[in-house]
């Protein structure tokens, strides 16, 4: 039957057939909107003291805790994968209220990142800046005689962090911890130090999400106490977003960053939308494993699945995607 809907050209009309170039996959892909690409992905990788140490965290599969030697056999996997770059979170060895391994020149992130320089210098590597790891009370920052977040006193110690990472060689800062004004203060301190070169990735829309879950158990980073809504942002705000974007770009961030991913793509859009710069987004624990949880059980198919949720988010805008699958779908674009 012939379409009702219908084009004119030239007087003629011409029935509307978008089918046409969803036949088959060379068309599919001839105009396909959105291209992945693995040079946008960038890897989260937990590393620890020691040696020969790959341990499996039990709520994402295929996600471990290594030492600095296997990290560095993930590192090459990604190198001859063609992902674009590692992030790092550190499980110290010793926490205190200060968080003050966070800033150990000889810590596992330091140690890491000089390693990984050393033998794969063209693959970034991009450092997560935060007290949470390193607290033995798993918030944020400096904690009051009251209990809360201490967000001026934490400033100095986030500075102290990123110090310690640029001078271990790392290619990118990424602070997470969401104080108000922690851009502009990192900013001031490693321009002062001599790393002027060294661009800053905001979590500029960082919001207080379930979806972290898994992660708390990669990280070691749960709260000993209450949660950490006061300074990461309320999920039902939008414009609010916006103005913490605004406030980054305005004290130096190079990178923007929206996190989580998933649940935030009209964020994502937005913040792009409004500030053109390059926006990272993060496909955090929970999303990854939901999707790895559903299809062990035969509920979705797995890899259509992961392709499909970073399609979303490269379509929302992102240019850069943080996320657990880095690995896998950059082999299953290469078999493509």
């Amino acid at each position: 039957m012939t379409p009702s809907l219908t084009s004119t050209t030239g007087g003629i009309d011409l029935p509307v057939r978008l089918r046409r170039l969803r036949r088959t996959e060379s068309l599919r892909r001839a105009v396909r909107e959105t291209r992945l690409d693995a040079a946008q992905f960038l890897w989260p990788l937990f590393v620890r003291s020691g040696h020969g140490i790959r341990m499996p965290i039990g709520s994402m599969p295929g996600v471990f805790q290594t030492s600095v030697d296997e990290l560095l056999l993930d590192a090459g996997r990604a190198v001859a994968a063609g992902i674009g770059g590692i992030l790092l979170f550190g499980i110290p060895d010793t926490k205190d209220a200060t968080g003050s391994s966070a800033w150990d020149p000889h810590g596992p992130v330091a140690e890491a990142v000089r390693a990984v320089k050393r033998d794969f210098p063209q693959l970034l590597v991009v450092t997560d800046v935060c007290m949470c790891e390193y607290t033995d009370h798993g918030h944020c920052g400096l904690l009051t005689a009251s209990g809360d977040v201490d967000n001026d006193a934490t400033l100095d110690l986030l500075a102290r962090e990123a110090l310690a990472h640029a001078e271990a060689g790392a290619d990118i800062i990424a602070p997470s911890d969401m104080m108000d004004g922690r851009i502009g203060h990192l900013r001031r301190a490693l321009d002062g130090a001599g790393f002027q070169h060294v661009p800053i990735m905001s979590y500029a829309a960082k919001y207080s999400s379930a979806f972290y879950g898994p992660f708390r158990e990669a990280a070691e980073s749960t709260p000993a106490f209450g949660d950490r809504r006061s300074y990461q942002m309320d999920p039902a705000n939008a414009r609010e977003a916006l103005r913490e974007v605004r406030l980054d770009v305005a004290e130096g961030a190079d990178i923007l960053m929206v996190k989580p991913a998933g649940a935030y793509l009209d964020i994502i859009a937005a913040v792009k939308q409004d500030t053109g710069m390059p926006l990272a987004a993060y496909q955090v624990s929970g999303e990854y494993s939901m999707i790895k949880a559903a299809a062990e059980r035969g509920w979705l198919d797995g890899n259509r699945a992961m392709m499909e949720s970073l399609v979303a988010i490269a379509r929302a805008g992102a240019d850069l995607i943080i996320t657990y699958f880095a690995l896998e779908a950059a082999a299953a674009l290469r078999d493509r």
